[in-house]
């Protein structure tokens, strides 16, 4: 048998368009032609609009243009949208309701519109600029999120470039603050500012403008670009990025993963997965979570990364199904996630918010269900879930609010049920449920697709990577510990007891998790050499958790078949239909399989869903 690939970083999706024209470009050099090219054109002045993230290094493009215009004696100048955002004081008086004055939370501000970011003159100056710019001639680019609102008049090119959640949050980490406001200097506080604020006004936005610009005959001169390589950006038009993302819905895809170090994060991550040497550890790696993480797709021999939102906004009934599109809208609705506390620490004594809590406090429309996978453990490693019998919520916050007074360590098994942690099982944490994760586990985390909203409770009075104590949520968490979680509650349902329920010649598919409570189901497929199966109308994904390597072949379209290794994750959209499974090891392989659970029956809509919305009146 060949060498077994080491993990993929970087998992290519590929997308076959080679009798298609060539609609992909790349290159600063080339986007520089371009302009000139179509600026050749026309008489007078040429207005672009270049759009984009936060983040982005629009300057890695506007740089090396006004150089080459003054080679070619052609005029050139530009305005930044930041320019004209409001003052940062003016800005946090009037988005206080949704960032708090809590460190770590805030209200997600899903009615705000972009144009609140800026000054109330900001429009008519740049309309009026651009009238007075153009009798001179030469090429004006209005660059910065928000180009298109501020525009003024309709551009002759209009561009849209992207920047990842992942590098943004590597420029926070840099001081890069949220847009707006200025440098970072708290990175909890930055990404409460992003989560909450940020993200919801300006991801909406950027949907909104692909809506706009890719859905009319009209729209010929508007591209979107992949702006994650600044020296390498990757362009096509917006109508010709549609096809690509018709195009993905309808085979297994894997996310580009997304890994964070942590101050409990252990080595084994670090090591499989070859991150930087540098690193301390890793805690956690996103494979996938729909909003954090990104696709790779190769187009016409080009790599082109784009957010795994942009899919799910473009297909959602080819992902998810009719069904589920009915309860989650174009929102993903299970993530996998590694846990890693490989010779690291453990994890803090954490409880997540109840549905209605996490509705009415922070407007968010999903809660945090979750279940631990144990992947591999060392000798003694252990698994705290609910709470013992005869110990309240109440007690516990006292004998925490005790420890934090007196620094006395608290004993955790004192208060909640320790387990020692066996590889393969799955224990269920439905939201109100205290749990944590001791050291010395890989943990599968199968869940929710969101993760921001752990109230921790007890963190063994410890102190952040950053010096900082950790934020601890005691009153958010006083509001959500369900005493009823306690030791008769977790042995009688919350460590699954695997049933088989289906086989195929020597392989076997067991029932792991399914309860009323939690929106996943979690299946194991014991792999021996083929399997057969079907989406049903549903999507599926999986996670390679013991074994070497696996293939799955769509049954209409062998040519999407697509091959991983462990620790790695597919999803099989619900368009795909039949499909089979192979073992392509020597021994036999384990996989996780994820789904909506069959009875779970209540919608969980992101709040700007709407099948039939057109795009913000704004940019019209």
């Amino acid at each position: 048998m060949n060498p077994v690939p080491a993990f993929q970083k970087y998992p290519i999706n590929n997308l076959h368009f080679r009798d298609s024209p060539v609609f992909m470009q790349r290159g600063t050099s080339s986007w520089c032609s371009f302009i000139l090219s179509a600026y050749q054109e026309t008489a007078g002045t040429f207005y672009i609009t270049l759009d984009g993230t936060h983040g982005a290094d629009f300057s890695a493009l506007l740089d090396p243009l006004r150089q080459a215009c003054e080679k070619e004696g052609i005029p050139f100048s530009s305005d930044f949208t930041a320019k004209y955002v409001k003052p940062e004081g003016e800005l946090r008086s009037e988005m206080a309701a949704y960032l708090t004055d809590n460190r770590a939370f805030g209200y997600k501000a899903n009615d705000v519109r972009p144009m609140r970011y800026f000054r109330n003159d900001a429009k008519a100056f740049l309309e009026k600029k651009a009238l007075e710019h153009a009798p001179g001639g030469g090429i004006y680019v209005l660059y910065g999120p928000g180009a298109a609102l501020l525009a003024g008049k309709e551009p002759d090119l209009a561009f849209f470039a992207d920047y990842s959640r992942e590098n943004q949050q590597l420029r926070h980490a840099q001081r890069m603050g949220s847009f707006g406001f200025g440098e970072s200097e708290d990175k909890v506080e930055t990404y409460k500012h992003c989560l909450f604020l940020e993200w919801p006004v300006w991801e909406p936005y950027r949907q909104d403008w692909l809506t706009l610009n890719g859905g009319h005959p009209n729209k010929k001169a508007c591209y979107y670009m992949d702006l994650n390589r600044p020296d390498a950006p990757v362009w096509l038009p917006v109508v010709a990025l549609k096809s690509v993302l018709r195009e993905a819905a309808k085979q297994p895809f894997r996310v580009k993963p997304f890994f964070a170090p942590g101050i409990w994060g252990g080595q084994y991550l670090k090591k499989l997965c070859d991150l930087p040497e540098e690193w301390a550890n890793c805690a956690w790696s996103f494979e996938p979570i729909a909003p954090e993480n990104t696709l790779l797709f190769e187009v016409q021999g080009m790599s082109l990364e784009v957010p795994f939102t942009l899919l799910m906004e473009e297909a959602p009934y080819d992902i998810l199904g009719e069904r589920n599109v009915g309860l989650f809208g174009n929102y993903f609705p299970i993530r996998f996630d590694y846990l890693d506390t490989m010779q690291g620490g453990e994890l803090s004594l954490q409880v997540h918010p109840l549905q209605a809590y996490v509705e009415s406090t922070f407007n968010e429309h999903m809660t945090q269900q979750e279940s631990y996978y144990i992947m591999r453990n060392a000798p003694g490693a252990k698994v705290y879930l609910g709470l013992k019998e005869g110990v309240t919520g109440e007690k516990l916050l006292e004998a925490v609010e005790h420890t934090h007074s007196t620094r006395e360590p608290l004993t955790l098994s004192s208060y909640a049920n320790e387990y020692e942690s066996e590889k393969g099982n799955l224990y269920l944490i439905p939201p109100g449920t205290v749990h944590c994760s001791g050291r010395d586990n890989l943990v599968l985390e199968i869940s929710s697709t969101t993760w921001w909203f752990t109230f921790k409770i007890y963190d063994y009075l410890r102190l952040d990577a950053d010096g900082k104590p950790r934020p601890m949520n005691p009153e958010h968490a006083r509001h959500n510990i369900n005493d009823a979680m306690d030791t008769s509650a977790v042995e009688g349902g919350l460590i699954a007891r695997p049933i088989v329920v289906s086989r195929q010649g020597r392989s076997t598919e067991e029932l792991l998790g399914q309860r009323g409570d939690l929106l996943f189901q979690v299946s194991r497929l014991s792999l021996q050499n083929t399997w057969h199966a079907d989406t049903r109308g549903e999507f599926v994904m999986y996670n390679l958790v013991d074994g070497e390597r696996v293939r799955l072949v769509p049954a209409d379209n062998e040519a999407a078949a697509v091959e991983w290794g462990y620790a790695e994750a597919y999803i099989v959209p619900a368009s795909v239909g039949e499909y089979r499974l192979e073992n392509l090891s020597d021994s036999p392989c384990t996989l996780i399989a994820a789904r909506v659970n069959p009875e779970w029956s209540l919608p969980l809509l992101p709040p700007t869903w709407n099948p039939s919305k057109e795009a913000s009146h704004e940019l019209q």
